[in-house]
């Protein structure tokens, strides 16, 4: 199996590391803008197989698309990363044009790829993707909920004091500070509602801190995080190429689900060999339903900023 990632920054380097060490293709191919400097990443990793005990092919491209041919995932992690202070609705102007020209150069060489879009604002991109390239919906797959749940549950974790891996949790909505909706009250402890260890103001605070995960982490670091975006991506991808059947929370294009339609919005999917294999519709209250409303309209509004780019 082969996958291409674009952008050999942070994320998709970690992204590359983590598909590479935990074999999850037979062959990676990291493609940048930036003379060699793919090609330096991809030795990198390389280098560590001796003693990681991996035998996945990495290779680097300084803009060739042509290394990208046959792949079976491509992941567009390229883009101008945020800054601190800086939303991601401040980036759609800059990421938009080098997505659409990314997502058209890979759609060449690898006609029946899944992509995986990463890049920021994910919700918008994935639209965009979705609208400039023509593929089947299943096909584009927005990444922002695989990560957004995997920081809920770390934050239930630290809240109960109990291991993130025997806690179950998502969120769902827009991949953004004031988009995303932690559902607290479907979260578990091995298969106990976590409402019998937290209380509702614990619970609160946990939805609070998950909202703005990434915006903390870009404060402390300066830049975009990297280590669990790259592992959620590498998640994602290998429920796809292993065809996995798991539940992951993915922005995908809605045509009727939660009632709404013409946008690409976090929702629990089954994601397997195909891409998006179905959308899980769960039983959200009204209260969820009215934030996955105000959530979508957000989503909305930035998406009407794409009209120049999608001509």
């Amino acid at each position: 199996m082969k996958v291409t990632i674009v952008g050999a920054g942070n994320v998709g380097a970690t992204c590359a590391d983590a598909i590479a060490y935990r074999r999850i293709a037979s062959e990676i191919v990291l493609v940048d803008i930036r003379e060699g400097f793919a090609e330096g990443k991809a030795l990198d990793i390389t280098q560590t197989q001796t003693t990681l005990g991996f035998n996945t092919k990495v290779i680097g491209s300084t803009n060739d698309y042509a290394k990208t041919a046959g792949s079976d995932v491509v992941v567009i992690t390229s883009g101008v990363p945020r800054k601190p202070g800086m939303t991601r609705e401040e980036l759609i102007g800059i990421n938009a044009g080098i997505v659409k020209g990314v997502a058209e150069s890979l759609l060449k060489h690898s006609p029946n790829a899944i992509f995986v879009i990463v890049s920021n604002p994910m919700d918008t991109m994935t639209y965009l993707a979705y609208k400039s390239l023509g593929l089947p919906k299943n096909r584009i797959i927005g990444m922002g909920g695989t990560l957004d749940s995997s920081r809920f549950k770390t934050y239930l974790s630290l809240a109960l004091d109990k291991p993130a891996n025997d806690i179950q949790g998502m969120v769902i909505g827009g991949h953004g500070d004031t988009t995303m909706i932690p559902l607290t009250r479907l979260a578990s402890y091995n298969g106990v509602p976590v409402s019998q260890f937290l209380s509702e103001e614990a619970l609160a605070k946990v939805a609070a801190d998950t909202m703005v995960g990434g915006a903390t982490l870009t404060a402390l670091l300066g830049t975009s995080a990297w280590y669990a975006p790259g592992a959620s991506v590498a998640y994602l991808v290998d429920a796809i190429l292993n065809d996995q059947q798991k539940m992951i929370p993915c922005s995908v294009y809605l045509e009727g689900e939660y009632g709404q339609n013409d946008i690409c919005i976090g929702v629990p999917c089954i994601i397997g060999k195909n891409g998006v294999e179905s959308i899980v519709d769960i039983q959200l209250n009204d209260a969820e339903k009215a934030l996955f409303a105000k959530s979508a309209d957000a989503v909305r509004n930035m998406n009407n900023d794409l009209k120049s780019h999608l001509g």
